[in-house]
């Protein structure tokens, strides 16, 4: 069976380079490319009927613009005689590469690294650090 790299990808110069340093592995090894575009989303919110029916309204809207994103990538890949595949979520982008990669038997899970050095990052913590904490494979982050 061939390896599956699963990719953080949020369409940053950093996640682009991350796609490119996994795009090399899977075309040596006959491996797949998986980009995974997370939406964050709180389900802890306590909203009126019409909210939640705008709310629905604007998840769709972001899903199909984070396909938009994704998709091109997938198919540069492609032309490329790479195996690629993708999918948008909504939820929380730590749990789920985990759950994704943990669900598809990936080798491992590959991010770009952001370089945010604000105070919030370091006391919340970043998705590298979540990833690295939780992952059931191993983490490249990629500068």
């Amino acid at each position: 069976m061939a390896d599956t790299f699963v990719v953080g990808f949020d369409g940053t110069a950093s996640a682009k380079r991350a796609v490119q340093h996994v795009a090399g592995l899977a075309k040596s090894g006959g491996g797949t490319v998986h980009l995974v575009h997370v939406l964050e989303w709180s389900p802890y919110s306590f909203l009126t009927v019409e909210e939640l029916n705008e709310r629905h309204k604007r998840r769709e809207e972001e899903l199909a613009r984070a396909k938009s994103i994704v998709q091109p990538i997938v198919d540069d890949l492609k032309s490329k005689g790479i195996n690629a595949t993708c999918e948008v979520r909504h939820g929380h982008a730590g749990e789920l590469l985990c759950e994704i990669a943990e669900d598809m038997r990936a080798r491992q899970i590959v991010i770009g690294r952001t370089g945010s050095t604000s105070i919030a990052a370091r006391l919340m913590g970043s998705l590298a650090l979540t990833l690295v904490q939780a992952s059931p494979v191993p983490v490249t982050v990629v500068p």
